[in-house]
């Protein structure tokens, strides 16, 4: 595989110091322009402050980029045509020389391949409710049962079905963390309804579970630590369970299914409720950033 791992993150492995692995889509899809471009440089900066070096992971002209420089940055922001990659889009990526954003699965793969340990997004991919007639389901979810990262997040959307996916998770073998909660996240909301087996409330309890995984061997798969945004951040629970309603019903009607399901619904929450879920989306965000450099140096290596 055609990887750049850039110089500062390659210094950094190589002296055992911690590095987070950012995703792109945020940057290229998740937002719109010139704010994206001022999120992403917050987020590195985020990472920074915490005392680790950031990662963030793209492909741009069918290289696959481990820590971007500015101009890399700038690219994945502003370019229109960058394209959205899963791990399964990867090596046509690669091969065609296209230039694109990661998701949650591709920057899992890369990152893990390039040895890095921790990694920070907003929230998984999942089950998407009526499964038993669409068979929709994330790829993050089997592309994490693959990989030895501690992933970072605000849980699983919650337009998915968040109950099947935990299922999921259990089925794969990938391990959830509670941050500080015994109730999985809901990504826009503090909690999702759902229990979580395991509550964790430092970063060095989650540094201890890493090093106990190692220990072990066994089968690989990653290690997901579930923070939730903060509750005076969150998205009104009132507020998101009427405009989901709402949105589920409209993508009905007008006959949306599959893959459109997910931008269509998620759209409709930013315009139905002013720009508050994608605000909560960002604090979620910005707080998942922070959390994986705490986590990555109370580690004590190599991230």
């Amino acid at each position: 595989m055609s990887t750049h791992v850039s110089e500062e993150v390659r210094d950094a492995l190589h002296e055992g110091r911690p590095v987070v692995a950012l995703e792109s889509t945020i940057i290229a899809h998740g937002l719109p322009r010139p704010r994206n471009l001022a999120v992403a440089r917050e987020l590195e900066a985020l990472v920074r402050d915490e005392g680790a070096v950031p990662a963030t992971v793209a492909v741009i002209d069918g290289t696959a980029h481990v820590g971007l420089d500015p101009a890399g940055l700038d690219r994945i922001a502003e370019d229109p045509d960058v394209r959205k990659l899963g791990h399964r889009d990867l090596a046509p990526a690669l091969a065609a020389g296209a230039t694109g954003a990661t998701t949650v699965s591709a920057t899992a793969w890369l990152a893990d391949s390039a040895g890095l340990r921790v990694f920070a997004t907003g929230g998984l991919g999942g089950v998407h409710r009526e499964w038993t007639r669409t068979q929709d389901e994330s790829a993050d979810l089997r592309l994490l049962s693959r990989v030895g990262i501690t992933v970072v997040c605000a849980g699983v959307k919650s337009i998915l079905d968040v109950p099947a996916t935990l299922q999921r998770l259990e089925t794969l073998g990938v391990t959830v963390l509670g941050y500080g909660t015994a109730m999985f996240p809901g990504f826009y909301l503090a909690s999702s309804g759902e229990p979580v087996d395991w509550t964790v409330r430092t970063p060095e309890e989650v540094a201890g579970v890493m090093r106990a995984r190692d220990a072990l061997g066994g089968p690989t798969a990653a290690l997901v630590v579930a923070n939730p945004v903060a509750a005076a951040d969150q998205l009104d629970p009132a507020l998101h369970d009427r405009v989901l309603a709402q949105g589920l019903a409209a993508a009905e009607e007008k006959g949306i299914t599959g893959q459109a399901v997910t931008p269509f619904l998620l759209e409709y929450l930013t315009v139905h409720t002013g720009g508050a879920s994608l605000e909560a989306n960002l604090a979620a965000v910005r707080g998942n950033v922070r959390l994986a450099a705490r986590i990555a140096t109370a580690r004590g290596d190599a991230g």
